[in-house]
């Protein structure tokens, strides 16, 4: 079985169970192992072997669910790009908003791309040029 450790990890889930279950001191089981006693102590304490998630667990936005709603409405309706729709976003809605942030906010809600929210027959249509013959082509 492959286990997959982040690349600085100086304990495995073996040594991890093996330093939760033990009944010598912290300094003593960072002796062993080879690891600080802050690090005995987090394992010692902890009551899984396997690594915690370091994703958040809250999304930190600048704007409100209804300031999104909103937003997202405008993108609906107005069919506007990214920065067109950050300057309205700016002067009307929340002025600390950022476009990384807004762009987040409209791919999660399903409104990021653009070219999807048009209608068909506004899409432009990506045409093949033709190459033009040898013979029109003149160098002089």
């Amino acid at each position: 079985m492959m286990i997959a450790l982040h690349k600085n990890a100086r304990t495995t889930p073996a040594i991890r169970a093996e330093i939760a279950s033990s009944t010598d001191s912290v300094l003593a089981l960072a002796q062993r192992y080879g690891i600080s006693e802050e690090t005995a102590r987090k394992w010692k304490k902890r009551t899984s072997v396997h690594d915690a998630s370091h994703t958040p667990h809250r999304l930190q936005t600048t704007l409100t669910p209804a300031q999104e709603c909103v937003v997202v409405e405008l993108r609906r309706t107005l069919l506007l790009p990214l920065d067109d729709l950050l300057a309205v976003t700016r002067e009307f809605i929340c002025p600390k908003a950022t476009r990384s942030g807004l762009d987040r906010c409209l791919r999660r809600h399903g409104v990021g791309n653009l070219g999807n929210l048009k209608p068909a027959h506004l899409r432009r249509r990506a045409r093949r040029s033709r190459p033009t013959s040898r013979a029109t082509c003149t160098w002089t």
